[in-house]
């Protein structure tokens, strides 16, 4: 059942907003009672911040697996990150939204921890960024922190306009991606 007032509340807090959506709302929307919503969660925030934690750390978990293999090189984990972000909208686009449409929502306690696990998923890429620096496959003079937010905006934003079902596929947008900052940061 948490999973069920999880995923009603997404797609609530999607359509009319986090602020403008009731445990009412969602209880309705379930078929039960304010007592299920507050057996599962003690507040509307809590609900929130079970959905930002869920985001992020999901998002952590697929990073890492990436980043670990060996075998890999930095533009190809700089694909596979770019494509997990674009992939990611097909089976939780919604989530995303929440999570960087409402985070203002969140008290400031949970702020800092969510925006803590943010700030570890960016100095992540920046990392692998400036490993690529190091190695000789991105130039040695870029500045890997600008490139960094460079990266995450262009993959951040497409939650709001990129449809998996149209015309190309989440991989044919994160090659076009990875093809346009290479073209930018990839050593001659």
């Amino acid at each position: 059942m948490k999973e069920r007032i999880t995923e009603h509340s997404i797609r609530l807090f999607e359509k009319k907003g986090f602020s403008e959506t009731s445990i009412q709302d969602i209880v309705d929307s379930l078929g039960v009672t304010k007592g299920t919503f507050y057996y599962y969660f003690s507040s509307k925030e809590e609900l929130l911040m079970d959905i930002h934690l869920g985001y992020i750390d999901e998002l952590l978990v697929l990073q890492e697996r990436i980043f670990k293999d060996a075998l890999k090189t930095c533009k190809e984990k700089l694909f596979e990150i770019v494509f997990v972000l674009l992939s990611d909208i097909k089976t939780r686009g919604p989530a995303a939204k929440i999570f960087f449409r409402e985070l203002k929502n969140l008290n400031e306690e949970r702020s800092v921890l969510i925006n803590s696990k943010r700030d570890q998923f960016r100095l992540n890429i920046e990392e692998l960024i400036k490993g690529g620096m190091e190695n000789g496959e991105f130039r040695s003079e870029l500045n890997a922190s600008i490139i960094t937010f460079g990266i995450l905006g262009i993959t951040n934003w497409s939650y709001q306009w990129f449809n998996p079902d149209g015309i190309c596929t989440d991989r044919e947008v994160a090659e076009i991606f990875v093809e346009m900052i290479l073209k930018g940061i990839q050593e001659n």
